[in-house]
């Protein structure tokens, strides 16, 4: 099996909920030429901060094992054959279920890369996998020319339901009047980013007093553009937690950027500052990704804690409500603050502060107890890809990706009082099967949706669609500054693209 198709049939491959599929029995024996190895790290043309890709263990009869084989069972080797030392790190993380994720972080470029992946001394699949060069590392600045060539390399969607919602309410796009009136209407009590790319080059001017969140974009945008070309745009980005246009359709609205969308707003989504740092510093200094979360969920399911579990602080009456709930319920619910900061802190209602709790550990809870705080609580993407199901309060907020998730397939809904609660979560342990099945389909969905190479697509098809909506050039406006690449010199990189006169066009 290629490669390529191996990736496509992804959910097929790793689904271990679907009856269908033949499943090892306890015991079996993994077999080197049988197991199935595939995705975007095997691909050299991908370019992602950390590279990964994926192993599904299989036995001499064609049959996948859903318990692990053992931490140490694969031994993965990536070396370049003209170079003597390669720098890359290498994590195999074993995802309990039978198959493992294998990343790596590469901290220079290469002419050509071998992966060697062995059981007990013998190539696994079609090991060792070929990356025909250059290889580029996160950061050589060699962006592709292309966007429909780096889209088919990357396996982009052709659209997100999200996306194509959020830019139907604008016609067209005047930068022009946007730049005039939009830090008129926000600039003063709001914080802003007003971003111009211009020839691949990043220009930004700020609005307000509180932008230090500005890194997290910068960040984005100076990796995008290192691997492809992105349209000349103009754009601002909302860097508070709440989305700001409230005006109606029918009114004269503003496109503005943010990473959280609301019922009653009209802003335009991205993925969420903490998911797109996190994978932009997979394997740098961040612990908690969306690759970290599949390898720590806690213990087997059936030796779960058959309680639901919630940690957290103050930034919602619904969180108060759900506190006093556990207090009177310890043995349904253990849910406490960590924090006091929006309200005041009644020991006698809420009980004294506790201590952080690594978010690994979780995942020794069966049940996960997801409600908003100042906007959508940010942690259900890991949530998601964790071994527990998801209580999820009904919600007026949204991520760019909850338009794909469907209640009682991903997650058992609650209401956004709380009041069916305990309920749910007592139909939760009467109905340990379908939970199980529920918990597999989120695990599956992170996996396959908000992974770095998914993260990096929706940015960049968002940009894409919205500048072919502008109706008068982009321009590097007064008082702008130009956002450098950060420069690498123990490691720099030769780029072998250049952009055509025919490549300017097609983008237009």
């Amino acid at each position: 099996m290629t490669v390529a198709l191996c990736w496509c049939l992804l959910l097929f491959c790793l689904d271990v909920s679907r009856p269908e599929l033949p499943v090892a029995q306890a015991g079996s024996v993994p077999s080197a030429g049988k197991t199935l190895v595939w995705g975007p790290g095997l691909e050299a043309n991908i370019v992602l901060p950390a590279r990964f890709f994926y192993i599904q263990t299989v036995d001499g009869s064609g049959r996948n094992l859903t318990t692990s084989p053992g931490e140490k069972t694969f031994e993965v080797k990536i070396v370049s054959p003209v170079e003597q030392f390669t720098r890359i790190w290498i994590q195999v993380l074993d995802r309990q279920d039978g198959s493992f994720l294998v990343r790596y972080r590469m901290y220079a470029s290469y002419s050509e890369l071998h992966i060697h992946i062995m059981l007990k001394n013998k190539h696994v699949a079609k090991s060792p996998y070929v990356l025909e060069g250059p290889v580029y590392h996160e950061g050589c600045n060699c962006p592709q020319p292309s966007g429909a060539t780096w889209e088919e390399h990357m396996k982009c969607p052709q659209s997100f339901p999200q996306i194509d919602k959020d830019l139907s309410v604008f016609p067209s796009v005047d930068p022009d009047r946007n730049a005039q009136e939009i830090p008129q209407r926000f600039g003063q009590r709001q914080s802003l980013c007003h971003y111009t790319i211009k020839d691949n080059k990043i220009y930004v001017k700020t609005f307000g007093e509180h932008v230090g969140f500005r890194i997290f974009m910068d960040a984005i945008l100076l990796s995008l553009t290192r691997k492809v070309w992105l349209p000349d745009m103009e754009f601002f980005v909302n860097l508070g937690d709440w989305p700001l246009e409230k005006r109606k359709p029918t009114e004269k609205i503003h496109p503005i950027f943010s990473w959280c969308g609301s019922n009653n707003t009209r802003d335009i989504v991205m993925p969420t500052y903490d998911l797109t740092e996190s994978v932009l510093e997979t394997m740098g200094r961040v612990s908690l990704d969306m690759m970290s979360v599949q390898a720590n969920t806690g213990p087997p399911w059936p030796l779960k804690n058959a309680t639901a579990f919630w940690r957290g602080r103050d930034s919602r009456q619904e969180r108060l409500e759900l506190v006093k709930l556990s207090r009177a319920h310890p043995e349904m619910i253990d849910a406490a603050f960590t924090n006091f900061f929006f309200f005041k802190h009644d020991e006698s209602l809420y009980g004294p502060l506790v201590k952080h709790v690594s978010f690994f550990d979780f995942f020794k809870y069966k049940y996960q107890i997801n409600i908003d705080g100042t906007v959508a609580a940010y942690r259900l993407p890991y949530l998601l890809a964790g071994d527990s199901v998801v209580l999820k309060q009904d919600s007026g907020y949204y991520e760019h990706f909850y338009d794909e998730l469907r209640p009682w397939e991903h997650y058992i809904p609650i209401r956004a009082d709380l009041g069916d609660l305990l309920e749910k979560i007592q139909w939760a342990r009467d109905h340990d099967d379908q939970v199980r099945k529920i918990t597999q389909t989120a695990q599956q969905f992170a996996r396959n949706h908000l992974m770095g190479d998914s993260i990096f697509c929706y940015h960049y098809k968002l940009f894409q669609k919205y500048a072919k909506l502008q109706v008068t050039e982009p321009r590097v406006r007064k008082g702008m500054e130009l956002v450098d690449q950060p420069t690498d010199d123990l490691f720099p990189c030769s780029c072998h693209r250049t952009r055509t006169h025919t490549q300017k066009k097609d983008e237009l």
